[in-house]
């Protein structure tokens, strides 16, 4: 019992050491320019999972854990806006047991994020899920629906959770809604402008600056449908080898430091 007590007692002790020195670490970061919108690309919760002997389900529920715990790093740092690759349309591919264990678990947690004293109320964030709704299955949206409505009036900061999401879905809506408002104000002009489409992305209508970091983890080096039209310009994209549920602070202080480094260089 006495060396239980002790080990508990160790335990805690860490966890204070390692809060302070996280508190003094985003202290540090946040005296230089920081990025306005950071992206994730939630890669590596099946491997991860596979490594450590567990059920796949079990690495998308630690992944879910850690995207909590970045979303809070980034609102400490004051970045405004944070998305989060969640679901892809081309997931729906996956075996009927993996998805339903997705959509199962997408469900708990959007339910658990809004609630009052939890993350998103704590810190005035407004979830935006980006993506097409209409393929989440009518628990999962009614639940998404919810998300969005609890915390619609909070302004400190915007998270967009991407689900089901391809880029190329959202760039073929935002020309079918140009065209749409054509027909609607008829109009002779047939010509479809960058800033229009800009304009009608469906992370512009949530009101999302520009994206300055678009991060992937799991030492995979691509995009895989993910904001091309968002990252085509200034974008500073970063590949870090850990497995989301492992990427933490130490894997994104380098990431805002080179963004701090190219910030500083330009100006």
């Amino acid at each position: 019992m006495l060396l239980q007590l002790i080990s508990s007692l160790l335990g805690w002790l860490r966890e204070q050491a390692s809060a302070k020195a996280e508190d003094a670490i985003i202290s540090i970061l946040s005296a230089g320019p920081i990025p306005q919108h950071v992206a994730f690309i939630l890669d590596g919760n099946r491997r991860y999972a596979r490594s450590k002997g567990m059920q796949v389900n079990e690495g998308h529920t630690d992944g879910f854990y850690n995207l909590r715990k970045m979303l809070e790093i980034c609102i400490k740092l004051n970045v405004r806006c944070v998305s989060a690759y969640a679901f892809s349309i081309e997931n729906f591919k996956r075996s009927p047991e993996e998805v339903n264990a997705l959509m199962t678990l997408a469900e708990e947690k959007l339910l658990e994020l809004c609630q009052k004293g939890e993350i998103l109320d704590h810190h005035g964030i407004r979830l935006v899920i980006v993506g097409h709704r209409d393929m989440l299955p009518e628990r999962v949206l009614a639940a998404a629906e919810k998300a969005e409505n609890m915390t619609k009036h909070n302004n400190r900061a915007i998270f967009n959770l991407c689900m089901p999401y391809t880029s190329r879905d959202e760039i073929t809506t935002a020309v079918r809604s140009v065209i749409q408002s054509r027909l609607e104000d008829d109009t002779d002009n047939t010509e479809i402008t960058a800033e229009e489409l800009d304009v009608h992305l469906m992370t512009s209508i949530a009101g999302s600056p520009p994206l300055d970091i678009l991060v992937r983890s799991s030492g995979v080096k691509r995009l895989s449908d993910y904001m091309l039209w968002q990252c085509s310009e200034d974008t500073q994209l970063q590949f870090s080898s850990s497995y989301w549920p492992e990427f933490g602070l130490w894997d994104f202080v380098p990431i805002v430091l080179d963004y701090q480094r190219k910030v500083w260089w330009k100006s």
